[in-house]
Order: structure tokens, then sequence, then C-alpha cells
């Protein structure tokens, strides 16, 4: 009945801006663009960008994206915050992985998560 997700979309005020982060920081392709809404490519997971909500965009609750690093944790977080990219809080631990927090241009909750060493 269900085949997958096929977009996970969050809310941003400026579509342009948004993009922006998501292509130049993040390094995500960008698949399509319009006035209120563009996707980019997040290694396989479409990542909607809505701008015909913008209201929604920044406030706690909303949805969280977390993103799988590739290399260390630390190797992550410092290539974004070399791109401008600001952390809330220093990495932190748990039984499940590490993470890091940091916002996009529009104030949505993003994550980087690296699993726990085997």
């Amino acid at each position: 009945m269900i085949g997958g997700v096929a977009t996970v979309w969050i809310p941003v005020q400026d579509v342009d801006r948004a993009v922006g982060f998501y292509r130049d920081a993040l390094e995500f392709e960008v698949k399509q663009q319009d006035e209120t809404w563009a996707e980019v490519d997040a290694n396989g997971l479409m990542i909607g960008l809505n701008g015909s909500e913008p209201e929604g965009a920044g406030v706690s609750g909303g949805p969280v994206v977390a993103f799988q690093v590739q290399d260390s944790l630390e190797n992550a977080v410092e290539a974004l915050q070399g791109r401008g990219v600001t952390f809330d809080t220093e990495i932190s631990e748990h039984p499940w992985g590490r993470i890091a927090n940091f916002n996009d241009s529009e104030g949505n909750d993003l994550q980087l998560y690296q699993p726990p060493a085997d």
C-alpha cells in the first residue's frame, strides 16, 4: 500500500534564500523551483521547501530532518561552519548515536547524525 516517502516538506519564509542554503551550505542538488516551492535531493530523499505557508517556518514543534554524515561528525560540523552554518550546541552523545543541532536559513531544526560505532 505505501511504497516509501515521496517528499518531506518543510515551511520556509523565503524560497530563494532556503534554496541557497540547501544548495550552497548542504550541497544538495536543486531538482525544481518556482515562486512558492522547491525540491532538493538529499541523497535520494526529496525535501520540499514550501513557501506557501511561511508562517510555519521557525516555530517549535515542526519537522526535524537528521542528515547522516559520510565521514566523522566533527569533519561535517567543521565543513558546515566554514560555510557560515551556526550550531546551537556542542555535539551530543547518546546510546543510539551522536548529533549536532543547527538551523536552516528559515529557522527550521536540522541535525547531523552519526550512528554508534560497531
